[in-house]
This record gives C-alpha cells, structure tokens and sequence, in this order.
C-alpha cells in the first residue's frame, strides 16, 4: 500500500512539475527575449516555406503552368470565400502578434512584422495562383487579406485591445452530394470546400464597448454571414443528379457567442487554449434573416 502511495505521490509531483515547466513556457517574456523571437522568426518562416513549397507540388503541379495574370472573380460564391480570407488573414495575424508578444517583442514591431503575417503569407498564395494557368492573382483574395489584417490592426491602435473578432462555425449539408469532388467528400473535406455550410461572424464584446455595465465580460454579440444553393462558383447549373436548391441566396444571422479570451484565468496554458478556441463560434440560439425573404430561429445553431 506504501508503495503504491508512493508511486501515486511520484506521478502527482513529475505532473504538478510538467505543468510548471509548461506555464513558465507560456508566459509571455517580461522583456525582449532574443531566443524566443529568434526562434518564432524561423519556425514561422520554415513553416510558410514549407507549405508554400507543399502546396506548389501537390496542388499546382497538376497544371499547366503561365505568365503571372490576375483575374476578378469576386462573383464567385456569393463572396463566401472573401469572408474565409478576411477570416484567416486576421487569426493569422493575431497568432503572429501574440507570438512576438510571448518573445517580449514590443508593441510597434508586434504590429509591423506580427500582424501581417496573415496578409503576407496568403499573398504568397496568391502569387502561386497567379502562375498558374487554371487560376489567376485574384484581387478581390488581396484586398480581402488586406481587410482581415486591417480589422486587427486598427483595433490595436484605437482600442489596444479586440473588441471584434471573426468567427467561423460549420454545419454539412446536402449540396455536396450533388458535387462531392468540388465541394468535398466527407465531413473535413466539406468543412473547407463546401461554402453552404460555412458562417462567418463578427463577434463583438459588449462590455468592451460598455465599461460601466454589468454585462459579463466574456459575453458576446455576433453577427454572421452564410449562402446557400451553391455548387457552382458562379450562378449556373451544372450535369448533376440531385440538386437541393437551384436559388443562390444569402443569409445573415444574429447570435450571442462567448469570448474565451476574456475568461479570467492565472493558467497560461488555458489562455493558450482559449486563444487557439476563440477563434469558433460556439453553437447557440440564432435568428437568420435571408434574401428569399424567410426568417428563421434557431434553439442552437452551428
């Protein structure tokens, strides 16, 4: 019994000291920490390199490839893919930021070199788009980069802080039956590729914008933006055998969401967690206002 106390007591304490090393990993530098940032520069850039390199021999190898040109096609899919842009240059940019942060990089230099990762790494994208004969530079993708880095940016200097921030939650749906190798095949391939079942939100922070209130401040205000009856970029039908909806029609939905980051906690391996969650809307009852002139609730939606 002695013994398996005592191998109980050893596993608490190496556990209670894994978890010690582990917070004082995630607490952020108090100054400059020259071996930190260091190492955040290459592992950001061995993984940009990296995927850009993957991405150009396994997805655009398979075309022809063309002088670089750029195309407009900011028609295409009821601009559900901007909104993923935006998104994802904006969440990219502020784990860029948070990481200089971590390394005790100051306020200035997190905004120029952190913030714009998102925008300079989805240019890169970009950019391999362009040389491509099957695509083309979109600039609608540019300024949509643009947009998300700009949303985190600006708020850094107004508010020093992200009263707003872009969530993303998905649901399937039956489009993808009708076109699984566009629109995915199974459930991860269709969280990605299907853009019915996509909704991007702006979640604001209500008791940032009301300091006096007693509104709690982890609650959230969102307001999202989905499409639905798409299979096609562009509006026109194509050779299939089950067609759920031939109307392309937008939808905005109203919903509370949580900002994890405002959860109060001393742990730095749960702000970590919640920074990583934050950016998903959690599911939650919504109202949905769409262009065919149908208005919906919903006791939880994802």
């Amino acid at each position: 019994m002695r013994r398996q106390f005592s191998i109980l007591l050893l596993a608490c304490l190496q556990i209670g000291f894994a978890q010690s090393r582990t917070e004082n990993f995630l607490a952020p530098a108090d100054s400059l920490d020259t071996a930190r940032r260091n190492t955040v520069i290459i592992t950001e850039a061995v993984i940009a390199a990296g995927s850009l390199a993957a991405l150009s021999q396994m997805w655009y190898d398979d075309y022809e490839k063309s002088d670089f040109h750029f195309i407009n096609d900011n028609a295409q899919w009821l601009q559900m893919d901007k909104a993923g842009h935006v998104y994802s240059s904006y969440h990219l940019g502020r784990f860029g930021y948070d990481a200089l942060a971590w390394s005790g990089v100051g306020e200035r230099d997190r905004l120029i070199y952190g913030s714009t990762l998102g925008f300079v790494f989805l240019s890169g994208i970009e950019v391999l788009d362009g040389f491509s004969s099957e695509w083309g530079a979109s600039v609608g993708d540019i300024g949509a980069n643009a947009a998300g880095t700009a949303l985190f940016v600006s708020q850094q200097l107004l508010w020093k802080e992200q009263r707003i921030i872009p969530k993303f939650s998905f649901h399937t749906t039956p489009y993808a039956s009708a076109r699984p190798e566009v629109l995915g095949d199974t459930p991860s391939e269709q969280l990605f590729k299907d853009y019915n079942g996509q909704t991007y939100w702006l979640s604001g922070n209500v008791h940032s914008f009301f300091k006096g209130s007693k509104v709690p401040k982890w609650l959230n205000l969102a307001i999202g933006y989905g499409a639905e009856g798409m299979i096609t970029g562009e509006d026109r039908l194509v050779n299939t055998v089950f067609l759920p909806e031939k109307e392309r029609f937008r939808q905005f939905y109203l919903s509370i969401d949580v900002d994890l980051s405002r959860i109060e906690t001393k742990s730095h391996l749960l702000k970590t967690v919640f920074s990583i969650f934050n950016t998903v809307k959690i599911p939650a009852p919504a109202l949905e206002i769409n262009t065919k002139g149908i208005t919906k609730f919903y006791a939880v939606y994802f």
